[in-house]
């Protein structure tokens, strides 16, 4: 009899989670695009649909240990967002339809599938730190990053890694936490969460002003207590694998490793991969599969590799769900060796996954000239 596979890795998925129908596309005045067709929303199912099934397809599933998620309760989800806004979110539920802020559409029972992502998030949380697994990955929708206390925002209802990190924190007394960001899109919410916190060291990299854009500057580096303890790495599109993994080793590394965190999260949204419909970066599997093994590698040098990932976004319903699956993998210590779609030698010969561009170099310069100023490590 064979042995059985080592399962030191969790991972938070639910059938409940595609149930969340954010409708469909529409055009800047509501109304549908005129096809015969109608197209799904953006953040539809089938991105954590497809990598589920990925994940099974490949033999990933038998090495992960599965986390039945749970409802987060209002008392829990309270810790960010305000009641008033909770009971929004769950009115319009009931209702069947509607906006909870600006593009966070809502539809029939979203209240509770999101009230499930948060209450998965908080699971993964509690498995981690109990030492029933190493770390974890949740599988989860609707995401969370863009949702601020008291309004939803880009596809996001309840900010799952802020309430997961606030559980760690007030559930588990985990002190120091680092979050790590990298979705194509600034993390504008659990930036806001955290601003004046110096006990939470929060990281986005994403590309520049693309949304919101109004947030994710350099210059918005904390505030009071928490100054210096937001780090905004804004690159330019058409950033692949090269600028992603300098600026890894030239920022984020290395003031990971000067705060010592207790605890990782990363929101972990591939919509800055090479086929991504919102996003114009080119980051590969391989790029992915490169990143997470970074986190888990400070995860053990500093935090007793206490790590947990967070499906945010990633729009390309094709490649999508093999950069998560690349992901998912590398936490597990797995490869399935499932064919990607395109080609993976002509892929990684390209100029973005070995050269860092002149543009990105340029912008990975300016953020550790203006970080330096609160890290000395970066001098």
């Amino acid at each position: 009899m064979a042995d059985e596979p080592e399962r030191t890795t969790g991972l938070v998925f639910d059938e409940r989670y595609l149930q969340h129908n954010p409708g469909l596309k529409k055009l800047p005045d509501g109304s549908a695009y005129p096809w015969v067709e109608p197209e799904l929303h953006w953040s539809n199912h089938r991105l954590v649909q497809r990598t589920k099934q990925l994940l099974d397809l490949g033999g990933v599933t038998e090495h992960l240990t599965l986390l039945p998620p749970r409802m987060a309760t209002h008392e829990e989800i309270e810790r960010f967002h305000t009641p008033g806004y909770v009971a929004r979110v769950e009115r319009l539920s009931a209702e069947g339809e509607g906006d909870a802020g600006q593009g966070a559409p809502v539809g029939p029972g979203s209240f509770d599938v999101a009230r499930l992502a948060a209450g998965g998030a908080l699971a993964a949380v509690d498995a981690v730190v109990s030492g029933e697994v190493r770390r974890a990955f949740g599988l989860l929708r609707p995401p969370g990053h863009h949702a601020v206390a008291n309004m939803g925002m880009g596809f996001c209802l309840f900010n799952n890694v802020v309430l997961a990190a606030m559980h760690a924190r007030e559930a588990h007394d985990i002190e120091r936490v680092a979050i790590i960001d990298w979705d194509v899109h600034d993390g504008n919410g659990t930036q806001d969460a955290f601003y004046d916190d110096p006990d939470v060291l929060f990281f986005s990299i994403h590309q520049d002003k693309l949304y919101p854009p109004e947030s994710g500057w350099i210059e918005q580096d904390g505030n009071g207590a928490g100054a210096g303890f937001t780090v905004n790495i804004p690159l330019p599109p058409g950033s692949g694998d090269a600028a992603y993994f300098a600026a890894f080793d030239e920022i984020i590394l290395p003031v990971i490793d000067d705060y010592a965190p207790d605890m990782i999260f990363v929101s972990a949204g591939q919509d800055a991969s090479i086929m991504d419909q919102l996003g114009r970066m080119c980051v590969t599997a391989e790029g992915y599969r490169r990143l997470t093994g970074l986190m888990i590698n400070r995860a053990e040098r500093h935090a007793g590799g206490r790590l947990v990932v967070l499906q945010e976004g990633g729009y390309s319903e094709t490649y999508g769900p093999y950069a998560t699956l690349a992901i998912i993998e590398t936490l597990a210590g797995f490869t399935s060796n499932l064919p990607e779609p395109l080609g993976h030698d002509r892929i990684l010969a390209q100029a973005h996954h070995t050269e860092v561009g002149i543009a990105a170099r340029a912008a990975i310069d300016e953020a550790i000239a203006h970080h330096s100023q609160n890290w000395s490590v970066l001098e």
